[in-house]
């Protein structure tokens, strides 16, 4: 079911018409059946284009089918104008002009990929056949004048023209003669794309690849992450990269993959490896981005793999020794999934900074004199665990294959825990103190106390400041402000407006807050495994 309300007219093709419902993600595009769309009056429009119309549930209104949509404007839909309306402008923004024009629907309604037949998202440059491209060399390809000098545009470089050409690839005149629901069809072994179901039928009973070509990084059961060089397999690359993009909007491409990195996660069975998504990242950024773009292919979506892809990119910044962070700007799913992983980083890292004892351990006892908490320790039968649960004695059924494909060595678990905990880290050594306080029956009540910056936090979790000020603002914990010196004198808000010195200001989080921030946002466990990095 696709939402109704307001929608703007993209293009019409006999009685269907193709819309983009105002104020939501271009991924939500469809044809719709023309008598199913009825002109917005002038009230409507207005309010659709400043954006201010009342919110819709998805389906049925008062009075209106649940497949109807009003019909607005499209602003900036028109064609540029000529010199003798306007100033001349460059070739490059009528490049950009025209390029919007074919990239505001998509040019695939479907693509076949394997087994799975799946909606596109989004417009993907897939170079056109010779005979088409001849079409569509110009914003007036359909016309005889098409090859002449559009009046009011400026010449550029070959350079600029080879771009202008790359924009065009896979543009208007392929919906023009395929017809309103086109279908790609895709290798899902070596992401070769054809026009026609025959020659993907022929083309995948003679195709060899088993695997992605390159490296194996990170493997835990069937799971396996591979890095591809793009300057090596620059074919594959280019053609991962067109697939890719048919569900990445905002990401620009180029068909130059010699500077990027490709790390591509793949489900294996007892034939060949299966492509569940991948993210690139340049060989050298000077920004020290760790990734460019991410895709997990929708079949595959809500299952924990996108996680784990961001996840290894932040390791693979950890073990080059940057502090790492996503190529801007973000699209709408990429931002809640960077979210989700930044909160989720920080309240691991809580739980475990703000735990008198270690990790996995809920009792400590000592014999003989009294001794610091941590010189021993015995595990209880019931434990915490980094999620919060606990261990269950209860035998769980162990698949074949997938997260659980394979136990992990005791030393290899204690490893992890220690990596976790980096105790050369000033957060554990300086600014980590316990405080133990006694009572009148002779027992003691210890507290952990970090007095520390928000610099402190980013270095030791490994985010950057602004990624990790934006998630703890998000999750509420920037919220219990103090002054210093004060003692319970906490107010909520304070200093919002700037009156005071906000260098003075002190933001108090406790292990209850770490917790309630947990249960809010359900934080789990890492997907990513450091006992089965390969690097």
């Amino acid at each position: 079911m696709h939402p109704a309300g307001q929608a703007h007219v993209l293009e019409r093709h006999g009685e269907d018409v193709y819309v983009r419902y105002v104020n939501m993600d271009k991924r939500l595009d469809e044809w719709l059946p023309g008598s199913e769309v009825r002109p917005a009056g002038s009230h409507e429009a207005g309010m659709a284009r400043n954006g201010t119309g009342r919110k819709r549930k998805r389906g049925s209104t008062a009075g209106e089918s649940p497949r109807r949509a009003s019909s607005v404007p499209e602003a900036g839909s028109a064609q540029p104008e000529s010199a003798s309306a306007g100033p001349v402008i460059t070739e490059e923004e009528y490049d950009i002009h025209h390029h919007r024009q074919i990239t505001a629907k998509r040019n695939f309604d479907k693509v076949i990929f394997g087994r799975w037949q799946i909606k596109t998202w989004y417009f993907s440059p897939y170079p056109l056949a010779e005979a088409e491209a001849e079409d569509v060399g110009t914003p007036g390809a359909h016309t005889p004048q098409s090859a002449a000098k559009v009046a009011g545009v400026s010449r550029a470089s070959i350079r600029a023209q080879g771009r202008t050409s790359d924009l065009l690839a896979g543009g208007l005149g392929r919906s023009h003669a395929t017809g309103q629901h086109p279908t790609l069809w895709v290798c899902d072994r070596c992401f070769k794309y054809m026009a026609e179901g025959l020659s993907w039928e022929l083309h995948v009973k003679k195709c060899a690849r088993r695997s992605p070509p390159g490296r194996k990084v990170y493997q835990r059961g069937a799971h396996i992450i591979w890095e591809v060089d793009g300057a090596k397999e620059k074919l594959y690359c280019q053609n991962l990269s067109l697939f890719g993009k048919l569900f990445i909007d905002i990401k620009t491409l180029f068909f130059d993959c010699d500077n990027f990195l490709f790390y591509i996660l793949t489900d294996a069975d007892s034939q060949r490896d299966h492509v569940l998504g991948f993210f690139s990242k340049e060989k050298v950024s000077y920004d020290d981005y760790n990734l460019a773009c991410i895709v997990v292919l929708p079949p595959y979506q809500k299952k924990g793999y996108g996680m784990l892809l961001i996840e290894f990119s932040y390791e693979l910044s950890r073990r080059a020794g940057k502090i790492g962070t996503p190529e801007r700007p973000l699209s709408d799913l990429g931002l809640r999934s960077y979210l989700t992983y930044w909160i989720s980083t920080l309240v691991r890292f809580f739980r475990r900074l703000l735990s008198v004892l270690p990790p996995d351990t809920a009792q400590v006892v000592t014999t003989g004199p009294i001794a610091e908490v941590t010189d021993a320790f015995v595990q209880s039968p019931s434990r915490d665990t980094e999620d919060g649960s606990q261990f269950s004695r209860t035998k769980r059924r162990k698949s074949t294959k997938g997260w659980d494909g394979e136990e992990i060595p005791a030393a290899a678990l204690a490893a992890r825990t220690a990596q976790a905990n980096d105790t050369n880290d000033p957060m554990w050594t300086s600014l980590r103190a316990l405080e133990t306080t006694a009572h009148a029956d002779g027992s003691a009540t210890t507290h952990v106390v970090v007095r520390c910056t928000l610099a402190d936090i980013a270095r030791a979790t490994n985010l950057r400041i602004d990624d990790a000020a934006f998630a703890l603002n998000e999750c509420g914990l920037l919220v219990r402000r103090t002054q210093p010196g004060s003692e319970g004198g906490e107010s909520e808000g304070e200093d919002r407006d700037g009156d005071g010195d906000s260098e003075d200001l002190v933001i108090a989080v406790t292990r209850e807050m770490v917790e309630a921030v947990a249960k809010e946002r359900d934080v789990k466990r890492m997907c990513m495994d450091l006992a089965h990095v390969l690097l």
